[in-house]
């Protein structure tokens, strides 16, 4: 099989993987679905800084459907509100802490940095060795992680131990950016 780049060979070496028995063989992330106060405002944030575009919105806008750009999804990212006085569990609390989409080059992650900061979401960058991450929050609180993965040959000691360390997001354009390929 003949595959165009990095992304769709990890792809492609994640469907063939075979789960043991008595286990689900998951092949990635299809969609996640987020509960928020209002789903026409996430919607607008979400379209406005990740560039989802709607696919349905039902019930009189309580429940929205997004794709993003390029994706083969159906949806992305469902939003289902559930009313402005809706509390937000407490930090520390059982339940999901973030979401993390990957993007595809570390130039996309400077590009979402620039984004989130400024639609004022952006809340925080590590290097965690295997991928270079931003975070940050959607108006309901909701947190997200962006993430771009490092190549997994240069892994090298991070395959076994997980870091986290400051970003210092242009010395990896400079390193992994294309520019540095060229």
């Amino acid at each position: 099989m003949v595959v165009a780049d990095g992304l769709e060979a990890r792809r492609a070496d994640t469907l063939m993987a075979e789960a043991r028995p008595g286990q689900v063989r998951v092949a990635r992330l299809n969609h996640a679905v987020l509960y928020v106060r209002d789903a026409e405002r996430a919607a607008e944030f979400y379209g406005r800084v990740f560039g989802f575009e709607v696919v349905s919105a039902e019930f009189g806008g309580k429940t929205v459907f997004m794709r993003a750009a390029g994706t083969d999804n159906h949806h992305d990212l469902g939003l289902f509100s559930v009313g402005p006085e809706a509390p937000r569990p407490p930090r520390g609390s059982v339940g999901l802490y973030h979401l993390a989409w990957e993007v595809p080059t570390i130039e996309d992650l400077a590009q979402a940095s620039d984004a989130l900061r400024a639609a004022g979401a952006l809340g925080g960058a590590s290097d965690h060795g295997v991928s270079k991450s931003l975070y940050g929050s959607d108006p309901d609180g909701n947190e997200f992680e962006v993430m771009w993965r490092v190549p997994r040959e240069a892994w090298g000691e991070f395959e076994t131990r997980a870091i986290i360390q400051p970003l210092d997001l242009e010395a990896e354009l400079r390193r992994w950016g294309s520019a540095a390929r060229t």
